[in-house]
């Protein structure tokens, strides 16, 4: 699907005067944002996208941060802004992501966005939950009426999926670390949404018969013989046969999340944002 949607972009790019730009803000010299970051510059070439990646120090200070976002807001050349994220402790990540400006936010991830977003009118969807809907709709899930259940409540994924399930008329369950029958509320769901960050935290016994599974997390093992080794929120192979469809981890919404900031980042160039 991505590959798909990396070509549809590739003649929708070929058609404007002049190429979008995205610009990427990695700070220090994090491996998994090192790798991801890699991954968006290979993604970027492909759809015809001009990358421009600014790599400042762990040092930089939080002011010498915000005047590089200030002058790419102020660039022409670039129309989407990402800032790699986590930052150093020292810097304050939300009023970084609230400097960007929100229309060149591709991430989705400014209050201006984010509002719209609530109100239907989205500018830019977030890009992993706008991922997860086209998964969804590739694997031909029903929402109108269906229980989804999204486990986790970050703003980056699980507020957003929600507002995206509310909208397709899905009753929408959000659950978090307090939940106090999390087993059980899992159990209900027509469409499970997985993004807490908690390595195979779902089992199989947890989930209804034909669900539809979409696991967010990427979790690195740290012990035992799979010592090293990515995996998910979901116990892939617990589920395997249970599940009506799952995504697996890594590659399943890891790679659509690339494609939807690549589109976020045209439909910026669309809308004249530089």
């Amino acid at each position: 699907m991505a590959r798909e949607l990396r070509a549809k972009l590739a003649v929708r790019v070929r058609a404007m005067a002049s190429p979008p730009g995205l610009a990427v803000v990695l700070v220090g010299e994090d491996p998994a944002s090192q790798v991801y970051v890699r991954n968006k510059t290979r993604a970027c070439e492909e759809a015809g996208i001009v990358s421009i990646e600014h790599r400042p120090s762990a040092s930089i200070s939080q002011s010498e941060l915000l005047a590089l976002i200030d002058s790419l807001n102020r660039d022409s050349r670039v129309h989407g802004i990402l800032v790699q994220l986590p930052l150093p402790r020292h810097i304050a990540s939300e009023t970084v992501l609230r400097a960007i400006a929100p229309h060149k936010d591709v991430d989705g991830f400014h209050p201006e966005n984010f509002g719209l977003l609530a109100s239907g009118h989205p500018r830019f969807v977030p890009c992993t939950p706008a991922g997860i809907m086209r998964l969804l709709d590739h694997a031909g899930v029903a929402l109108e009426g269906k229980h989804a259940v999204v486990v986790g409540r970050s703003n980056i994924v699980g507020k957003p999926v929600a507002l995206l399930l509310l909208e397709r008329h899905a009753t929408v369950t959000i659950c978090h670390s307090r939940t106090s029958d999390l087993p059980g509320m899992i159990g209900q769901a027509d469409v499970l949404i997985a993004a807490v960050g908690r390595p195979r935290l779902i089992t199989g016994s947890m989930v209804k018969p034909g669900a539809a599974v979409i696991d967010v997390g990427i979790n690195r093992i740290l012990s035992g013989p799979d010592a090293g080794k990515l995996c998910g929120d979901v116990d892939f192979q617990d589920l395997l046969g249970k599940a009506g469809c799952i995504t697996p981890v890594p590659g399943g919404v890891g790679p659509m999340t690339i494609a939807m900031l690549l589109e976020n980042t045209a439909r910026a160039a669309e809308l004249g944002t530089g």
